[in-house]
């Protein structure tokens, strides 16, 4: 029998579309988290080291 694993990776759970945005130091896609829940509008990081780093400079 083959194993079909949805959004949340195969872990189970309600894994409904969550909403994504680009970083803006890194440019990669990072999607919601509960702790952004109250914050989401103003997140704007991937990670720590992305806001650490800063936005990317224009000629990237």
């Amino acid at each position: 029998m083959k194993r079909v694993t949805g959004a949340t990776g195969g872990k189970g759970g309600n894994g409904g579309a969550r909403p994504e945005k680009p970083c803006v130091a890194c440019g990669r896609p990072f999607a919601w988290r509960k702790k952004w829940e109250r914050d989401w509008e103003n997140v704007r990081y991937c990670s720590e080291r992305c806001r650490r780093e800063g936005p990317a400079p224009a000629g990237r």
